[in-house]
């Protein structure tokens, strides 16, 4: 059994999905521990109701606004709880340093379009889903990758499709994909990546 170490930095309904698919869909591994940059993430709520340990570690405020720290400090604490692979669900920090080094091919991320559209610098959160309706595309959705050192340029893992509706605003948009994708998609990733799996052709 894979211990997982999940990364947030706000409500974590992401974090929520891989939760509630314990046991179903991820079966290889279990959340150990919840670590976030934002004293102030509901994310940290959830995993407390879940009775899963969590940190919070700050940039600025614990790390003096050092990357090379900040990111020496998350893989610190990964390692002390035994982690064996890490998820980044709604993270909002570049990660880099020691962190990519010491879990490379063990972390997983989760992007909200089919990459490689609209990802990489800039692009995250609202702002994906509002290039999406800005460019006119008729199909988006999300992706779940492998984190290296290029910004959404990971191996992908697993990608689902939604389709953009008329009176599409980036909000409704934002939940169709977190609904019918996101939360579909990162546990299933999250497992492939648990078990080893060959996920060459997926």
């Amino acid at each position: 059994m894979k211990r997982i170490g999940v990364l947030i930095s706000g409500g974590g309904t992401n974090l929520q999905a891989l939760i509630d698919k314990q046991g179903s869909v991820i079966r290889s591994g279990k959340i150990v521990c919840v670590c976030s940059n934002r004293s102030d993430a509901y994310g940290l709520e959830r995993a407390k109701k879940a009775g899963i340990p969590t940190r919070v570690i700050r940039k600025n405020a614990d790390c003096g606004g050092d990357d090379a720290a900040f990111n020496r400090a998350i893989c610190e604490y990964m390692k002390s709880m035994n982690v064996d692979v890490i998820v980044l669900a709604g993270f909002l920090a570049i990660l880099g340093g020691d962190l990519l080094t010491e879990y490379a091919d063990r972390i997983v991320n989760i992007h909200p379009s089919l990459i490689p559209a609209f990802c990489g610098d800039g692009f995250y959160g609202l702002k994906v889903h509002e290039a999406a309706l800005s460019y006119g595309v008729k199909v988006t959705g999300a992706t779940a990758h492998l984190v290296n050192e290029i910004t959404d340029g990971g191996k992908i893992l697993l990608q689902k499709a939604v389709n953009i509706e008329n009176g599409d605003t980036p909000e409704t948009l934002q939940k169709r994909v977190m609904e019918e994708a996101e939360w579909i998609i990162l546990p299933e990733a999250v497992e492939l990546i648990c078990k080893g799996e060959n996920y060459e052709n997926n």
